[in-house]
């Protein structure tokens, strides 16, 4: 019997594999889950479920494959469940609270049954920077449309702008700072602390600029380097280090294609 089979997040409960089920596939049901990850309430625990689905659906990975939600009666209660397929439990454990013993003792779990097939995620960080990148992407889209309709004609400009707010030089020289390539964005190679801090400067900016009625391409500029400054001072009155000193991370593409190879090789485990 291997590791994998008779791994316990905590001694004093069933190990993993004995929490499985099976009918047609290889599932654990989220209220069992939570309890080895040291949740008490599975409302809270959703939280954990809904990044985790996040997560999937940004790799395109089917999510009903991996999360299928069942209404069940456990001990005369009435939970909303979810059938959790291998790759799910990873995914939850690594969008779940850290500060939980059973969580940091899970993560290393999946982690090293992730090595074992040499597809290794270095940290559950990596798999929150997907999550946060995306989110980023779509407040992108938001603060594009929003500044569309203040008369912005030169996005490229007003990005800019709020990148020499945050940073104290343009985006082409941040990338040659960071040693990133010309075509690629600096967002996909930002660690999670950098990457939310580009999401609040990004969300305050287009919240700025709606709220002021801020009109023209100048004006707009102007909020959205006001905003990248105020994001500046912040980081540093917190942590003492400038943004553009935040460390280079490994690229968000290989991540992602990672932790896809991963969801196959889970797979394999319950064939």
């Amino acid at each position: 019997m291997t590791d994998i089979d008779v791994f316990h997040f905590d001694e004093s409960k069933k190990s993993f594999n004995d929490l499985s089920y099976q009918n047609g596939f290889t599932y654990w049901f989220a209220s069992d889950l939570m309890k080895m990850l040291g949740y008490s309430s599975l409302d809270t625990f959703h939280k954990a479920i809904n990044k985790a689905i996040g997560t999937c659906t940004t790799l395109t990975i089917d999510v009903i494959d991996n999360f299928k939600q069942e209404k069940r009666e456990v001990n005369g209660v009435s939970l909303n469940d979810f059938r959790l397929s291998r790759f799910a439990c990873y995914l939850v454990a690594m969008n779940a609270d850290t500060s939980k013993p059973e969580v940091a003792r899970a993560q290393v779990y999946f982690a090293s049954v992730a090595e074992a097939f040499k597809r290794y995620v270095d940290e559950a960080e990596d798999v929150e920077r997907v999550t946060i990148r995306e989110e980023l992407s779509a407040h992108e889209k938001s603060l594009s449309a929003t500044a569309a309709q203040a008369g912005v004609d030169q996005y490229h400009f007003f990005q800019n702008a709020g990148y020499r707010g945050m940073y104290n030089m343009n985006i082409a020289q941040l990338k040659k700072l960071k040693g990133i390539p010309d075509k690629r964005t600096p967002l996909d190679f930002m660690g999670k602390t950098e990457l939310a801090a580009n999401l609040f400067r990004i969300t305050q900016t287009d919240l700025k600029i709606r709220q002021e009625a801020i009109t023209g391409q100048k004006p707009a500029e102007q909020a959205a380097e006001s905003v990248g400054k105020k994001v500046r001072q912040t980081m540093q009155e917190i942590t003492g280090i400038k943004p553009e000193n935040l460390p280079v991370h490994e690229d968000l593409k290989k991540i992602k294609s990672d932790i896809k190879a991963s969801h196959k090789d889970f797979k394999k485990l319950d064939k």
